[in-house]
């Protein structure tokens, strides 16, 4: 049975020495490197170069924050969360908090957030001891060195724009995804004016209903409105929704 076994592998000496040919490579790669200085740094002695638009940990802007939410929504492994906190004026307002042991570095909270506020920063020496640590609350996000580069811009071509024949890439989508409400499902509950960061939502009377009771509807100032969605998240009966306005 064993001389049947071997009958299987080549007779010929060179196929039989296959497995040499790549420890001959590496052999001779070895004796070539030899001679050359290593071409890695002495870390943390010294570093390499790190651009500003590096996407280390995400930054915050606390001043600019409004707390709508958006980057919140868009972060891929649920890191951020929006927590209350008091600003310079004493006053308790909601800011992201950013779980940096959770946080895949993508830049998304910087890409979409409307103002600018988030931003990536070339911080990634952010071992601790403790997952506690690794908790940063808005005010521990602030980077005092930000710069243009680190202010993500989110780029799309949006499908209008395609069949206009105009493919060019839109740098502020806010500006023209804005609310659009459907009247026949407004109940009129003011919810989408409560929940706005900006004020961009005013109620206005629109004559009485058959009871006599004033119809309330919502008013958007366009100017103002940052398409954060949280007044379409938020209204009960869907009267609310983001579209585009060209």
């Amino acid at each position: 049975m064993a001389w049947t076994y071997l009958d299987k592998y080549p007779k010929n000496l060179a196929k039989s020495l296959w497995i040499m040919k790549p420890v001959i490579t590496v052999t001779k790669l070895f004796f070539k490197t030899m001679v050359h200085r290593p071409v890695t740094v002495l870390y943390p002695y010294e570093k390499e170069w790190v651009p500003d638009n590096y996407r280390g940990r995400p930054g915050l802007d606390f001043d600019k924050c409004v707390g709508c939410g958006m980057c919140a929504r868009m972060c891929v492994t649920q890191a951020i969360k929006l927590i209350e906190v008091e600003d310079d004026n004493g006053n308790k307002v909601m800011r992201p908090q950013v779980n940096i042991g959770r946080c895949a570095f993508c830049g998304y909270c910087a890409e979409y957030c409307p103002l600018d506020a988030m931003t990536v920063t070339p911080e990634y020496e952010l071992a601790e001891y403790t997952r506690y640590d690794l908790l940063y609350g808005p005010r521990r996000l602030k980077y005092d060195k930000t710069t243009e580069e680190m202010k993500v811009k989110l780029e799309v071509t949006l499908p209008s724009d395609i069949a206009n024949g105009n493919p060019e890439r839109r740098v502020c989508i806010f500006d023209v995804d804005k609310p659009e409400l459907n009247d026949a499902k407004c109940i009129g509950c003011k919810k989408c004016a409560k929940v706005c960061p900006v004020n961009a939502i005013t109620m206005v009377e629109k004559g009485v209903n058959d009871k006599g009771k004033p119809i309330v509807r919502p008013e958007f100032d366009i100017a103002k409105c940052i398409s954060c969605k949280n007044c379409v998240d938020d209204c009960p009966k869907d009267a609310l929704q983001i579209k585009e306005v060209l």
